[in-house]
């Protein structure tokens, strides 16, 4: 069941989503974190944030919404409060979701969670408005990505995944910049910008107008993109989006993933990155697949 993704090894390849898992270890009494491939932690930025109003999270058909604005108690916080249980956990492979408006947001927290032990790998969330240069996404722009992921890679002492938003005419072209500014390995897809209306009130559903798609409903479009992407580069996907048990998992596999997210799934089960772990673990056994990283990308056409 082992992998390996930007050079660190993996028990599994099934990894607890960032923003749907809090740090980690507000999960403890329910999974046994030992037995998931990793955990990403909640987006992290270098001062704390309060998030969206509410409401800020809905259901919707085969999936959820939601705006919660990052909210996340800062990288100082994480670093003082969060981390030192998980530090006691030397099975636990957690990576470090980092976030800002503009590089130097970026950098900082890099620059504070490098001199921290107990994070494996910094996971870059590029769906964020580029403050510096008019609001522009970071992962929409081809210039502001390149730039972010080549700093980043320069102020890192660990490997960098780069979180891609799939709200962009070609996922293939965005992956083959983050592999050339230097990332270690790419993750996809984030969240796609959605919109609910209330029809009696004739309002948003959600208070910050528009949200992130994520769930069931989004799991063949991003079997879809992480398959483009494979094609495009020859660092690691860790593929994500709508995975709810071990066959959703395979397919992001066989579309080319190396790993996987779960995260939305996690709403539904608190347990269900394990149980999919498990999963994954008997769908082998009874496949007669010896090796699990032989599924990536043996997509047959």
């Amino acid at each position: 069941m082992r992998v390996t993704v930007a050079g660190i090894e993996f028990a599994n390849p099934v990894i607890a989503a960032s923003g749907t898992f809090g740090y980690g270890i507000e999960f403890d009494d329910i999974v046994t974190l030992e037995k998931l491939g990793g955990l990403v932690t909640k987006g992290l930025s270098r001062a704390p944030m309060s998030g969206n109003p509410a409401p800020r999270i809905i259901e919707t058909s085969g999936g959820m919404m939601n705006a919660i604005g990052l909210q996340n108690v800062g990288v100082a916080a994480f670093i003082e409060k969060k981390l030192p249980p998980l530090q006691k956990r030397p099975g636990v492979k957690v990576i470090a979701n980092v976030f800002g408006s503009t590089i130097a947001d970026y950098l900082a927290v890099i620059e504070s969670l490098n001199n921290a032990d107990g994070v494996v790998a910094y996971e870059l969330n590029v769906s964020c408005p580029n403050t510096a240069h008019g609001g522009i996404v970071f992962g929409t722009d081809p210039e502001a990505l390149a730039e972010l992921t080549r700093c980043a890679r320069e102020h890192s002492t660990r490997p960098i995944i780069v979180k891609l938003s799939p709200n962009v005419t070609s996922i293939a072209r965005m992956a083959r910049i983050a592999e050339d500014a230097g990332a270690h390995a790419i993750s996809l897809v984030n969240t796609f910008v959605s919109l609910a209306i209330d029809v009696e009130t004739r309002k948003p559903r959600i208070a910050n107008i528009t949200g992130g798609l994520s769930g069931p409903a989004i799991k063949p479009i991003a079997v879809r993109m992480v398959w483009e992407a494979s094609r495009a580069v020859r660092i690691p996907i860790i593929g994500m989006g709508g995975i709810m048990n071990a066959e959703d998992a395979v397919e992001f596999m066989l579309a080319g993933a190396s790993a996987v997210q779960v995260g939305t799934a996690s709403y539904a089960d608190p347990r269900a990155a394990e149980n999919i772990a498990e999963g994954l673990r008997h769908w082998c056994q009874r496949h007669g697949v010896d090796r699990v990283a032989d599924l990536t990308g043996k997509l047959e056409i």
